[in-house]
């Protein structure tokens, strides 16, 4: 069983920035893409952007630059840098992850989710 576990979450002022980090565990056989996603409350899950082993990124349009998605596949990690922040972007990221198992089935992984609060 893999799980997936946030961190980085928290209160950070308008304009501020942060890092969240997602690490993966358990019984990995291997790991396709990697991403993250937000939900705040009264909306639907969306986007925010995922990146494959290769380093090949997708981002939601509302990123504009910046956001930025990496990973260390040594290290099983995601993360996501967030500058510029604003009020609106007060939502519970989720980290997500397309595993590779058993006869190549594809399935996803989705962590706890870590809440952001952009607020004075």
């Amino acid at each position: 069983q893999v799980q997936l576990v946030e961190s980085g979450g928290g209160l950070v002022q308008p304009g501020g920035s942060l890092r969240l980090s997602c690490v993966a565990s358990g019984s990995i056989s291997s790991i396709d893409a990697m991403g993250w996603y937000r939900q705040a409350p009264g909306k639907q899950r969306e986007l925010v952007g995922i990146i494959t082993t290769g380093g090949n990124t997708n981002y939601a349009d509302f990123v504009k630059g910046r956001f930025t998605v990496s990973r260390d596949n040594a290290k099983n990690t995601v993360y996501l840098q967030m500058r510029s922040l604003r009020a609106v972007e007060t939502a519970v990221y989720f980290c997500n992850a397309l595993l590779i198992g058993r006869f190549n089935v594809r399935y996803d992984r989705w962590g706890q989710g870590t809440q952001v609060t952009v607020s004075t």
